[in-house]
């Protein structure tokens, strides 16, 4: 009975979910369910929020769309519906949590791009 539980708090990993931090860039492909069609939706924006807590550990990823509008979409990190994370750039940021974004616009919601140190060896 408590390996059973143990086992529900610790589940396997998404293995299409690379490793992840605030402040990257990623494409998200989750799939989506209309009718008896399923199909895959790519959702490209910055994470601004990841929430470490075992079975509930999800990710919130903010894209602008369309008109300025902005669109957060939070992806629970266990569930097999996403088919897997690109991550396209790496940004520098100070913080665990982005919300500031969601207060700017244009050129101040940017982010500084994150180098590659070679002494570092990342």
């Amino acid at each position: 009975m408590v390996n059973l539980l143990l086992a529900l708090e610790r589940p396997e990993p998404n293995p299409n979910i690379p490793a992840l931090e605030t402040g990257d860039t990623v494409r998200v492909y989750f799939r989506i369910v209309e009718g008896k069609n399923e199909r895959v939706q790519p959702f490209q924006g910055v994470i601004i929020r990841i929430r470490r807590g075992g079975v509930n550990s999800s990710f919130t990823v903010r894209r602008i769309a369309s008109n300025g509008i902005g669109v957060e979409r939070t992806f629970p990190f266990h569930s097999p519906r996403v088919e897997k994370v690109d991550v396209l750039r790496k940004a520098k940021v100070r913080r665990s949590r982005l919300y500031y974004l969601r207060g700017r616009q244009g050129k101040a919601a940017r982010l500084k791009e994150r180098r590659l140190n070679k002494r570092q060896g990342e």
